[in-house]
């Protein structure tokens, strides 16, 4: 809503001191919760060919990566974030830096390593395993290791050469291992899952987000809203792709990568929208880091979002309140007494014109923790 007084009794930090009861004057601007981006990745350079650039840089490389997306993100309006895939956890060492208070940045929830099956979606630089109890194991390396939610591949994905999104690779019962021993741990769960077959694989196991949910059908919606389950969309991962097919910046996007995404780009649009229509759960996510999708230009997806049928008010729910309860972040999400002050102050009314919010030129400021950005 427009907020037509003053913001008052913030205990604003500087950057040196405490200014309790600075006043702000808030006329014809709107003040929201920090947008949440409930999939990134870190590591990734949003070049033409990530895995081209993944591969020159060591950990000092990825790490300091890492923070410079993270802190991007910030001041792109993102006051907490899922990485959803990082690099022999170095993303960890700046989610625990920025909780410490060493350096600004968002709330971070982390995947670690996603697990994948031989020769499956991000096996590169993925846990591979393979049956039930190597699962089960692999998905306590990732606890044993830090992480904050556990991540499994359902599918084939656009990213990997040879793999194909519709396809189904961990079964039922390899699927249903991993989460229970998540859930049985606290944590929650994310599947990369664009396939129908791979979707009721991870819905059907109690997944808590299907991430893209590209391929949906009735069947899936049905069980969705059954169960309660998120789907992230991540939007802007093909929109950039597709946008930027003969972008001669930096490295050249493979080929493949471009002829998936021609493939299924409508079909990923149609799905979203009916599972909205529908009334089904949807957080905010990006895929930022996959080419051209540049870390910091999170909140473009509000504008994709509401060109696929999203309303305005729905857009901002989703990108700010409903990744908070996707992630499972305690008393943050709301403008509240006792929530943690992460704040997005926009100009003019997001209701009325989603650029508001969707447009950082239009963001007027950007308070993480109480702490003016």
């Amino acid at each position: 809503m427009s907020i037509k007084k003053l913001l008052r009794n913030v205990r604003v930090f500087d950057g040196q001191q405490m200014l309790d009861g600075k006043q702000f004057d808030l006329d014809g601007k709107a003040i929201l919760p920090g947008l949440v981006d409930c999939h990134v990745h870190l590591c990734y350079t949003a070049s033409g060919d990530p895995r081209a650039d993944d591969e020159k840089m060591g950990p000092a490389q990825l790490t300091l990566t890492a923070l410079k997306s993270a802190q991007a993100s910030l001041k792109g309006g993102v006051t907490a974030l899922r990485d959803c895939g990082g690099r022999d956890y170095v993303e960890f060492g700046v989610r625990d830096a920025i909780d410490n208070g060493e350096f600004d940045g968002p709330t971070i929830y982390a995947s670690g390593k996603v697990i994948c099956m031989t020769g499956g979606h991000g096996h590169g630089h993925a846990r591979v395993a393979d049956g039930v109890e190597e699962v089960r194991k692999a998905v306590r390396e990732q606890i044993h290791a830090g992480c904050n939610l556990v991540k499994i591949m359902a599918t084939g994905g656009v990213m990997t050469p040879g793999v194909n999104p519709e396809d189904a690779h961990y079964n039922a019962e390899e699927m249903l291992s991993g989460v229970t021993e998540a859930h049985r741990f606290n944590k929650r769960t994310a599947s990369h899952a664009q396939g129908t077959e791979g979707i009721l694989n991870a819905v059907n196991a109690g997944i808590d987000s299907i991430e893209h949910g590209i391929f949906l059908t009735q069947e899936c919606i049905e069980l969705m809203l059954k169960a309660g389950t998120y789907i992230v969309p991540t939007f802007a991962a093909l929109y950039n792709i597709l946008d930027n097919v003969d972008n001669l910046e930096g490295p050249k996007m493979p080929d493949f990568i471009i002829e998936k995404c021609m493939r299924i780009g409508e079909t990923h649009k149609a799905s979203i929208k009916l599972f909205y229509e529908a009334g089904g759960k949807l957080a905010m996510g990006t895929d930022a880091g996959t080419p051209h999708n540049k870390h910091g230009k999170n909140a473009d997806e509000l504008r994709l979002m509401h060109q696929n049928g999203i309303n305005n008010l729905d857009c901002l729910r989703i990108s700010t309140f409903n990744g908070i309860d996707l992630m499972g972040l305690k008393n943050h999400g709301l403008i509240k007494q006792n929530y943690a002050a992460d704040l997005l102050i926009v100009n003019g009314n997001p209701l009325d014109d989603i650029e508001m919010v969707a447009n950082t030129q239009n963001h007027a400021m950007i308070f993480k923790a109480g702490k003016l950005i």
